[in-house]
């Protein structure tokens, strides 16, 4: 069982307190392994080795698998917290007999990302984007990229669409998007952490957010989608410019991600037969006028009920992320959270026990 009996907790507490009074007892290092999005793999790397560094009796391992792998691993119990950009489902949750808890840590900006020689900028109406990952548009001149880009080059090539090969939240949020836009793309791909992206020849996958960044900056005529920290950290300046609900084309960035992010509602009540308050939210077109069209907040998983001292560990990581990790949310391509946000997080995170 995850949870130390009371029986067990007592004897163990006498044992501590009998090495305490002989002078030989140590505080045992407490270690945590979790999995899952590649979305935030580059901040949370950075959190991890800093929380580590200033809490030696804590280590915190972090493997980047993709979202969907992450939930897996908390629901087969072989982490000790996961992360994911698609958070759980119902059914998901349903699985973990302790229960769970779900906290947005960060959040960020989906762009599409591009290769294309002399093109330093593009702009893509939200009538056409979603007609290239639907394999719909598969030209670069297409007339309606051309329209929306006069006196630039296009060149008479071939789009090679560049897609998640695994099951991800990147994806998820992305074909969110895309269907809340599009009943086209939502009808014939659709929504999903595995899309039925089609099976087209220009159509090639790549594992997780760094494996599609690789291949478009590596393949001339390329286009994908990323999160935006990715772009940022290589400094691919190829990154669309995207039409918003409000017609503009609006490049990501803080001010434009935050602006998105301003519309998210928090439901009411708890996650589904749980005590825990629900903290699942999506903005999946923002209306602002300044708002990137494709941000979304991204979530740490945990167990409701498990062993005290890696819930102690935990809540303490958690503390680590929402006060000392949003300071460096900017500069690292994340959009900071707002206050209220990381209050109800702080506040929730007290359900890891």
């Amino acid at each position: 069982m995850r949870k130390v009996s009371r029986i067990r907790s007592a004897v163990a507490v006498g044992l501590v307190s009998a090495f305490a009074l002989s002078g030989t007892a140590a505080a045992e290092d407490v270690k945590l392994n979790g999995s899952g999005a590649s979305f935030p793999f580059p901040i949370y790397s950075k959190w991890f080795k800093d929380f580590s560094k200033s809490n030696d009796d804590i280590r915190v391992d972090y493997q980047s698998k993709g979202s969907g792998a992450g939930i897996q691993d908390l629901i087969n119990h072989t982490v000790d917290f996961a992360a994911s950009d698609a958070a759980m489902n119902e059914e998901e949750m349903a699985k973990v007999e302790e229960g769970v808890v779900l906290l947005p840590m960060t959040a960020g900006e989906i762009v599409v990302i591009y290769n294309l020689e002399g093109v330093d900028a593009l702009k893509l109406p939200r009538a056409v984007y979603p007609e290239i990952f639907s394999g719909e548009i598969t030209q670069w001149n297409d007339p309606k990229i051309a329209a929306a880009n006069p006196g630039v080059a296009l060149p008479d090539d071939t789009i090679t669409v560049v897609t998640r090969s695994d099951s991800s939240g990147t994806s998820f949020v992305f074909t969110g998007h895309l269907s809340n836009i599009s009943e086209d793309f939502k009808s014939s791909v659709g929504q999903g952490k595995a899309p039925n992206w089609p099976k087209a020849g220009n159509f090639v996958a790549a594992p997780k957010n760094d494996g599609v960044t690789a291949q478009v900056q590596q393949n001339q005529g390329s286009i994908g989608y990323v999160e935006y920290g990715y772009a940022k950290l290589t400094k691919w300046k190829q990154v669309a410019k995207l039409e918003n609900a409000s017609g503009n084309f609006v490049a990501p960035g803080p001010e434009s991600g935050a602006a998105a992010l301003a519309s998210a509602e928090f439901p009411e009540g708890t996650l589904p037969n749980s005590d825990v308050p629900n903290l699942i939210a999506w903005v999946w077109d923002p209306a602002g006028e300044d708002a990137y069209p494709i941000a979304t907040f991204t979530w740490m998983l945990f167990y409701k009920d498990q062993d005290d001292a890696k819930a102690a560990a935990l809540r303490k990581m958690v503390e680590y992320g929402i006060k000392e990790g949003q300071k460096i949310a900017d500069s690292m391509g994340y959009i900071p959270l707002p206050e209220n946000v990381r209050e109800k997080v702080l506040e929730t995170a007290k359900h890891i026990q």
